[in-house]
């Protein structure tokens, strides 16, 4: 029972909240758009912590711009945030951030999209066959 939630889950939540909240209080760079942190995995001997991020694009930015530029941002200041999290979070050693775009939303989307189609065309389709009877 006590295996269903490992330190490094506990951690990785605490990193994601930590790390929402320095994003949108601390960092001020115009480049950077709407940042949600979806998820953190952190490593199991704490090296590295993945953190993967969705956008929403500011400014009349193009969506695939602003994953790029919020991307480079992020990376830029991972040693800042790193930092902040040492004073925020007490652990003997704080992983090293790396940002990623979280692809699973625009996989999901596409997915929804490709089942909605196959719904119209099936829904065609069965009325077509009962135009013929």
């Amino acid at each position: 029972m006590a295996r269903d939630y490992s330190r490094t889950s506990r951690i990785a939540d605490q990193l994601q909240r930590e790390l929402a909240q320095l994003i949108q209080f601390e960092v001020k760079d115009p480049r950077l758009g709407m940042v949600t942190v979806s998820h953190v995995k952190v490593s199991k001997d704490l090296g590295f912590a993945d953190v993967y991020i969705t956008v929403l694009p500011l400014n009349g930015k193009d969506e695939a711009e602003a994953i790029v530029d919020s991307l480079k941002v992020l990376n830029n200041a991972a040693g800042f945030l790193r930092g902040e999290l040492c004073r925020n979070v007490k652990l003997r050693v704080m992983p090293q951030l790396r940002f990623h775009f979280d692809e699973t939303i625009e996989r999901g989307r596409h997915l929804h999209h490709l089942i909605e189609a196959a719904i119209r065309k099936e829904n065609q389709s069965s009325d077509n066959g009962t135009d013929e009877e």
